[in-house]
C-alpha cells in the first residue's frame, strides 16, 4: 500500500510585523519615510520651476522674427517690454468687469494682485541687475533657440542671458559704433552672471 504525502501548508507570514515605536527599526522606516517624501517634493518644485521657465522661453521663441538672422540688445529690450506687458489685455478685462455699477467688492481682486506683484517683480529685474532671456543677441545660441521644440529635456541646451535696459537711453541709434558698444555691454553683462 502506498501513502501519499502531501506537502505541509505553508505557515502564513505575518504580513507586517508591528515595530515597536522606539525601536531602532521604526527609526529607519521613519528616516526613509521623510527621505521619500523630500524627494517628491524637491522633484515636484522642479517641475514647477522649469514648466515656468519653459512657458517664458516658448513666449520669446513666439515673438522672435523669423526674417531676423540675429538681434541687438536694443532688440532684446523692446522684446521684454512687450513681455512686460503681455497682461495688459487681462488687467483691462478685469477693470471692465470691477467697473460695472452696482458691484459690490472686486472680483478677480487676487488674479489682479498676483499679476501687478509679478509685472513690478520683472520690472524691477529689468531695470536692476537684468531679466533672463534666451540668448537672442549671439547666433549660435539665437539657433540652437530656434530650433528648440519645449521639450524639457533639452532645455540645459538653451543658453540664458541677463538683459538691462540700464545705459540703453545714452546711445544713439544704429551705425557700427553701436554695435561695438552693444558687444561690450554684452560682454560686462556675460562677466556679472
Amino acid at each position: 500500500m502506498r501513502v501519499l504525502l502531501q506537502p505541509k501548508a505553508q505557515k502564513a507570514k505575518a504580513a507586517d510585523k508591528v515595530v515597536h515605536p522606539l525601536s531602532r527599526k521604526a527609526a529607519y522606516l521613519a528616516r526613509e519615510e521623510i527621505r521619500l517624501k523630500k524627494k517628491d517634493r524637491q522633484r515636484n518644485d522642479k517641475a514647477v520651476r522649469l514648466s515656468g521657465v519653459c512657458e517664458k522661453l516658448l513666449w520669446f521663441q513666439k515673438q522672435l522674427d523669423p526674417a531676423k538672422a540675429t538681434f541687438t540688445r536694443r532688440d532684446a529690450c523692446e522684446i521684454i517690454e512687450r513681455y512686460l506687458h503681455r497682461f495688459d489685455s487681462e488687467l483691462e478685462q478685469i477693470e471692465l468687469v470691477n467697473g460695472i455699477k452696482g458691484r459690490q467688492g472686486r472680483l478677480h481682486g487676487a488674479r489682479e494682485n498676483v499679476i501687478k506683484q509679478t509685472i513690478e517683480r520683472e520690472r524691477a529685474l529689468f531695470e536692476g541687475n537684468g531679466f533672463e532671456i534666451p540668448d537672442i543677441i549671439n547666433a549660435k545660441h539665437l539657433k540652437t533657440f530656434r530650433e528648440w521644440t519645449g521639450d524639457l529635456q533639452k532645455l540645459p541646451n538653451i543658453k540664458l542671458r541677463k538683459v538691462s535696459n540700464k545705459g540703453l537711453d545714452s546711445k544713439g541709434d544704429g551705425g557700427d559704433d553701436n554695435n561695438d558698444v552693444d558687444e561690450e555691454m554684452d560682454e560686462a553683462v556675460l562677466m556679472t552672471d
